[in-house]
């Protein structure tokens, strides 16, 4: 957990600085987001970038699509506010893209900063793991076999 800090840091910190769905590269958007996310009393950031892989459950994948439900974004930035609640000394800030992605780019990431890396970690860690688990998107994933191959659905 953090020290005692000055009061001006806890005034940056608790803060959702952006989480959203997109069809945007997201390697665009991530030197804004990092500076969003950062101020002068940060001393950490912690980042976290999803990349689409060529293999998944031991086969070889060629291209990957990822579409979500209509409240998924509405659900990332729920996600969101929940762990700057629960981790109130972190400003966060989160995207997943939508549509097709090429392998090597990044389909997920996660920021979180703070003025000490324990709050940074603890608070990417579970921002990650409950987008994935609670935000409805869904992955089609073409195989190299030709076979086609939905992940996520229910």
């Amino acid at each position: 957990m953090s020290t005692k800090d000055p009061d001006y840091v806890y005034a940056q910190t608790g803060q959702v600085i952006g989480a959203f769905m997109t069809e945007d590269h997201l390697e665009e958007l991530l030197p804004a987001a990092r500076e969003a996310t950062m101020t002068r009393a940060m001393g950490a950031l912690v980042s976290f970038e999803g990349i689409v892989r060529d293999h998944d459950g031991g086969q070889r994948v060629a291209t990957l699509t990822y579409s979500s439900h209509p409240t998924a974004d509405a659900e990332i930035t729920r996600i969101a506010q929940e762990i700057v609640v629960k981790h109130p000394h972190v400003r966060v800030w989160t995207a997943h893209r939508t549509g097709p992605i090429p392998i090597g780019e990044a389909a997920f990431i996660v920021l979180a900063a703070a003025a000490h890396r324990g709050d940074a970690f603890a608070a990417a860690s579970e921002l990650a793991d409950r987008v994935k688990a609670e935000v409805p998107i869904w992955k089609e994933q073409e195989l190299a076999s030709g076979d086609t191959q939905w992940v996520g659905l229910n």
